[in-house]
């Protein structure tokens, strides 16, 4: 059996833990602001308050990376993983601000729909970070997060395309055209963090 000289810090898999937890605190209130939509100002709010938190997890974990020497994986991994899990949160809070500031009456059944498929996303990511210090049988979770990348490319595609066929006010077809657009670029980024955990595990299998 081989012996570590310089023990690694494994207090990372507790922050990444952490870090994906509020990530999806935020998912999970966007999609609840989207199905009542009775108070989309203080819901956005929220928000905000959940990507401040995750800004300083970050920040946690980007001191600690500076302190330690010998870290469990890569440190590229470790900063692509946190920089991945922030854009997230980052494109959540926008997505809510954009509602706000575009004041959209009621959102789309599609907004629910994409918003549902970032909390699915977000829990699959959490449920891989909960179980990554073992680097074994998570291929299935990055699995279902592609699939469901798949299954949100197909819904926006429908709905931008009825937008422009059905839609004829040019200012809310732009309105809708970017909010699409926003949780589309969500999900994409909810998948880039699943291949980020597939290359963590692949380098440690």
């Amino acid at each position: 059996m081989r012996l570590r000289l310089i023990p690694r810090d494994e207090r990372f898999f507790d922050l990444f833990v952490e870090d994906v937890a509020n990530v999806l605190g935020g998912a999970r209130l966007l999609e609840a602001m989207l199905r009542t939509y009775d108070q989309p100002e203080s819901r956005a709010a929220e928000i905000r308050v959940i990507e401040h938190r995750g800004d300083e997890i970050s920040h946690d974990i980007g001191q600690r990376l500076e302190a330690t020497f010998v870290t469990p994986f890569d440190r590229e991994d470790i900063h692509a993983l946190i920089s991945g899990l922030d854009d997230i949160l980052d494109l959540i809070e926008e997505v809510a601000d954009t509602f706000v500031l575009y004041r959209v009456d009621a959102p789309t059944g599609t907004a629910v729909e994409q918003a549902a498929i970032i909390v699915r996303q977000v829990e699959q990511l959490h449920e891989a970070l909960t179980c990554l210090q073992g680097f074994k049988g998570l291929e299935r979770y990055w699995i279902e997060v592609h699939r469901l990348e798949n299954e949100g490319d197909r819904i926006v595609r429908a709905a931008i395309a009825a937008l422009f066929n059905d839609e004829k006010d040019p200012i809310t077809l732009v309105k809708w055209k970017d909010i699409y657009g926003l949780l589309e670029a969500t999900i994409d980024m909810a998948e880039d963090v699943a291949n980020v955990i597939e290359r963590i595990v692949i380098k440690h299998s």
